[in-house]
């Protein structure tokens, strides 16, 4: 029975203490090629991978165009904890849940890296009752994809210091270089490293790093692209640094862009799987949250529009960060444009922002964080009314979607609602990890009511504004920052990038996930505070320019017990440990 004064939940994960793993192998899953089927998708387009994964070609965008638009809802959340608040399961979840309600969803998501897999966080297709599946394949290779964005990644980095060995035609300035190598492990010790040294036979020396295969502009390029063709452009269209006239130095101009759309020529195609619950889900692409756009491609999207009532896709970390992003960097690509919008609130993260709590990764939650105390909720319920506020600046309808644990309180959720209802906001609470998506049917409800509203989305800024006028508009209007401070180095750097025809680029600013503002430390919705911007990039193949706010790791770390020691395969060769 639950504890007296909690909301009566169901109990399966409670009483029968799965793991998701356990959960996924008991699921009764069908083929994908009926998968397909059931959405339109002609089976001549699919390539399968097993009987429960495929590769979707990309004429199904044309195959599929004479059907009916879907409404486009994007899942974003309040800024989480560092242990997540469940944005993909309540993704799955909601897309679930509409079925049980008689409308037909599809569920888009990004595809999980392994670094965080065999790091801490672990894999990154959802949770519970509310997961894609297949598990084992969704949180390791699934159908290579993030393997061929490294290899394409590390084509360019050789074609690059190739060049420099062979003489160096085009005068690249070595300072200038920003291209560096990926990977997709955890590996602290790649984060600075000197290439070329040996013999005069082993290259140039110089400084470079590692970045995970997450945080590569590879990446980011395949999940803005809109073709196979589109795509190439792109690739062609990386900068690697600049000449000594200060101009950029392309993937073009090195002829590598060639090679690397060869290598992601199959990774182009989005992959088809399902939920528990058979729920179609399209999943591809996996650009890092924070320094990139943090959002699953507009390929997959552009062929989930058609597939049903509803497309739920979701954003990377909180609404100042990937919802932001989805707004003004993804919809400018895809066009779609979206009728509402989730923003997943938990009881603990609420808590967190009230600022009387630490949570650190990895670590058990503090006990006194587990105590009812709905005054912590409301404390921290800035953050929750301020994400609310960046999603209706975009003209969207939100939804806020009280992602519930076992421990929380009623008293807790009704803080959760209240707050909501003082904002005009309809607001749900979620049980899809205990109950799948028989526990998000009132969630499913109200987002359905709002997207039946009429939506009136806009652009933050305008593409024609300058760099440092988009800069400052999403740090003053979505972070609430009295006003942005440039080091030098930034400065020259935007001036060298207006004057290089970058000017029309949409902007993403990298900071912390774990603030609204550049601060981790500062909780709730802070104010009284500038943003301050150390560094500039170019990403011009994506198409946009990203703003280094504070100390940004693009290869993290292991921690002293990370889920790789718990990983296994056993007697009979299955996976285990996984999570």
């Amino acid at each position: 029975m639950p504890a007296e004064g909690r909301d009566s939940m169901p109990t399966a994960c409670q009483d029968d203490r799965l793991s998701a793993l356990e959960i996924a192998r008991k699921a009764s899953l069908k083929p994908v090629a009926a998968i397909a089927e059931e959405i339109g998708i002609p089976t001549e387009l699919l390539e399968p991978y097993g009987g429960f994964v495929a590769k979707v070609g990309l004429d199904a965008i044309t195959a599929l165009a004479d059907r009916p638009t879907a409404r486009y809802v994007v899942v974003t959340a309040v800024t989480p904890t560092p242990l997540g608040e469940g944005k993909t399961t309540t993704t799955l979840g909601l897309a679930q849940g509409m079925a049980h309600i008689g409308i037909r969803a599809t569920a888009a998501i990004r595809q999980s890296s392994m670094g965080p897999t065999f790091g801490i966080k672990g894999g990154a297709a959802g949770g519970g009752y509310s997961q894609a599946a297949p598990f084992e394949a969704l949180n390791l290779h699934l159908t290579g994809d993030i393997h061929a964005v490294t290899a394409a990644h590390n084509m360019l980095s050789a074609m690059l210091d190739n060049h420099l060995y062979q003489g160096n035609s085009l005068r690249i300035d070595p300072n200038s270089i920003t291209w560096r190598r990926a990977l997709d492990v955890n590996d602290r010790a790649l984060r600075n490293i000197v290439v070329g040294l040996g013999t005069s036979q082993d290259g140039v020396p110089r400084q470079t790093g590692f970045d995970i295969s997450a945080a590569s502009e590879v990446m980011a390029i395949l999940a803005l692209s809109t073709s196979l063709q589109d795509m190439r452009r792109r690739l062609g269209r990386i900068v690697v640094g600049f000449d000594t006239d200060r101009k950029p130095v392309t993937a073009e101009d090195l002829r590598a862009a060639g090679a690397m759309a060869v290598i992601m020529r199959d990774a182009i195609k989005p992959n088809l799987v399902q939920t528990l619950e058979n729920t179609p889900v399209l999943v591809h692409a996996g650009p890092f949250g924070n320094i990139a756009q943090g959002n699953s491609s507009v390929i997959a999207d552009l062929v989930g529009i058609r597939t049903g009532d509803y497309l739920i896709t979701e954003a990377g970390f909180g609404a100042d960060m990937g919802a932001e992003r989805f707004f003004n960097i993804k919809c400018r690509e895809s066009g779609l444009v979206p009728d509402a919008a989730v923003i997943v609130a938990t009881v603990r993260a609420l808590k967190s922002h009230s600022g009387v709590h630490r949570v650190i990764a990895g670590k058990p939650l503090p006990p006194a964080m587990l105590e009812e105390n709905p005054g912590e909720v409301l404390a921290g319920g800035s953050n929750l009314r301020k994400q609310v506020e960046n999603v209706l600046l975009h003209g969207v309808t939100p939804v806020v979607a009280v992602n519930a644990f076992l421990e929380d309180f009623a008293s807790e959720h009704d803080v959760i609602r209240e707050l909501a209802e003082s904002m005009g906001v309809r607001c749900a609470v979620t049980t899809n990890f205990q109950d799948g998506g028989v526990g998000a049917m009132a969630l499913a409800e109200a987002v359905v009511a709002a997207a039946e509203e009429p939506s009136d989305f806009q652009f933050l800024y305008p593409t024609g504004a300058s760099l440092r006028e988009k800069i400052e508009t999403i740090a003053a209007d979505i972070y609430g920052a009295d006003g942005v401070d440039y080091l030098p180095t930034a400065a020259r750097r935007l001036d060298l990038f207006e004057a290089n025809g970058f000017r029309d680029l949409p902007v993403c600013i990298a900071k912390t996930h774990l603030s609204i503002s550049s601060d981790p430390s500062l909780k709730g919705a802070p104010t009284g505070w500038r943003l301050p911007v150390h560094e500039v990039r170019v990403s011009a193949g994506a198409g946009f320019v990203y703003a280094i706010c504070g100390d940004m790791r693009t290869m993290p770390g292991l921690g002293s017990h990370p889920a790789a020691e718990h990983i296994d395969i056993d007697e009979n060769g299955d996976v285990i440990g996984l999570s």
